[in-house]
């Protein structure tokens, strides 16, 4: 039985080489089967860490973005929280010196005081974030920051120079925010003391 075994394996269909034949036409083309079978192994598991790599790059890219928009719409959100509070402590000085101006033993000298004193910690809010007054009396007109509500003719003084601010202008960290209303002087007609 041994021998029909071995002469079945032997038996091979009349179209297909024998097996030594395709073994040795391989080792002959100088192909490892083998080999290439390990390349493509390798190469196969490079891709698959490259693809890895590159999923969580897109994700971290991704989770990035959202942190930025998210800091971002927080900034916008409450820029104004640090100058908020720093205005709550005059807001509470006009109150109490309301409170005081409605007393009847109230002194106008105490509440002159008061108001002197509020109006100081306004200016120093205002400094601390970067604004800054614009009172442009006895300058020269400058368009750029003031805003001519009227002409004045006068000798005494050269033309184009504010003679009267009706309203002080602000700028913010060196940006007009708002300008100043001026009067300003034109040359005298001749003839006129």
């Amino acid at each position: 039985m041994a021998k029909d075994q071995q002469a079945q394996n032997e038996e091979v269909s009349p179209d297909a080489p024998p097996e030594s034949d395709q073994a040795d036409s391989a080792v002959d083309d100088g192909i490892d089967v083998e080999a290439l079978h390990k390349e493509l192994e390798e190469a196969q598991a490079k891709a698959e860490e490259t693809r890895d790599q590159l999923i969580r790059a897109q994700a971290d890219i991704d989770n990035l973005r959202k942190r930025q928009e998210r800091e971002l719409e927080n900034a916008h959100k409450y820029a104004l929280e640090n100058f908020a509070r720093e205005l709550l402590g005059v807001r509470d000085s006009l109150e109490l010196g309301l409170s005081a101006a409605q007393d009847d033993n109230a002194s106008v000298e105490k509440l002159r005081e008061g108001m002197d004193l509020t109006l100081k910690m306004l200016s120093d809010v205002m400094s601390k974030f970067g604004i800054e007054q614009i009172d442009p009396e006895s300058e020269p007109f400058d368009p750029e920051l003031h805003q001519a509500m009227s002409m004045q003719p006068r000798s005494d003084v050269p033309p184009n120079t504010v003679v009267n601010v009706i309203q002080k202008g602000y700028t913010l960290n060196g940006r007009l925010v708002r300008p100043a209303l001026v009067m300003v002087s034109q040359s005298a007609p001749e003839g006129a003391d």
